[in-house]
């Protein structure tokens, strides 16, 4: 929940909440009108949530195990093997970066999304939040808590660390064979669909999200060694600590 820790103090971090240059950026990339308004009239059903909906609710509220899980998966695949190769650090490290230089960037940078840009006023064009309405119709009176109990900070998305981390995954899965690589590759294709779809994110936060994994990638090679340094200090503490 790291991306909570921003709004420790919510007056504070309204002051310097960028609202603007994601719509502009958007609406330039939309040919004058935003995707998710685009995606919404075209596909959703303005009554109730749709088929549409729901599988996409569904695939955005499973990103909550995918990055655990994929590397899990690598950890697990090194484990088998006779000599492993050992990708689970080197994918471990990659992940967790990402996912830690993009909150870093939350403290940085606090973007409204465009479901709460709509809610408050700043957009000409509706956005809704479709997982709302399908998150009513499935969890009924526990949709509530469990909606609270997840949205913390809502100013979290800018880069979209859904999609980043899904992306992440899906280029470390591709380097342990073709089959996993598609797996995750079709995942992360669906879940930046539907994040956009959805109303959570503006198509630039995917953007953003991308582009962090990229830096990370190119980054990593430099990095590594002093990661090296530091986790062989702390195994020296480790040792220390047990006598």
């Amino acid at each position: 929940m790291a991306h909570e820790i921003p709004y420790d103090d919510p007056e504070a971090l309204r002051r310097r909440l960028k609202i603007d240059y994601p719509i502009r950026a958007d609406r330039l990339l939309g040919g004058g009108e935003l995707p998710n308004t685009r995606l919404q009239r075209a596909l959703a059903n303005p009554a109730e949530p749709n088929a549409l909906d729901r599988v996409l609710t569904v695939a955005h509220w499973a990103w909550f195990f995918v990055p655990h899980a994929t590397v899990a998966y690598i950890l697990l695949r090194d484990d088998d093997r006779a000599e492993p190769d050992l990708r689970f650090p080197r994918a471990a490290r990659q992940m967790a970066a990402t996912y830690d230089l993009g909150c870093a960037m939350y403290h940085a940078v606090p973007t409204a999304p465009p479901w709460w840009a709509a809610e408050n006023g700043h957009l000409s064009e509706p956005v809704r939040r479709l997982m709302i309405d399908v998150g009513e119709s499935v969890w009924g009176r526990a949709w509530p808590k469990l909606y609270d109990s997840f949205n913390g900070n809502p100013w979290a998305a800018f880069p979209s660390l859904h999609f980043a981390s899904s992306l992440m995954g899906a280029l470390l899965l591709r380097e342990t064979g073709p089959r996993a690589g598609a797996i995750g590759g079709a995942y992360a294709a669906v879940l930046g669909f539907a994040l956009v779809y959805l109303g959570e994110h503006y198509v630039t936060d995917l953007i953003a999200g991308a582009a962090l994994v990229a830096a990370v990638r190119l980054g990593d090679p430099v990095a590594e060694p002093l990661m090296q340094q530091v986790s062989a200090a702390i195994q020296r503490l480790e040792e220390i600590a047990w006598g």
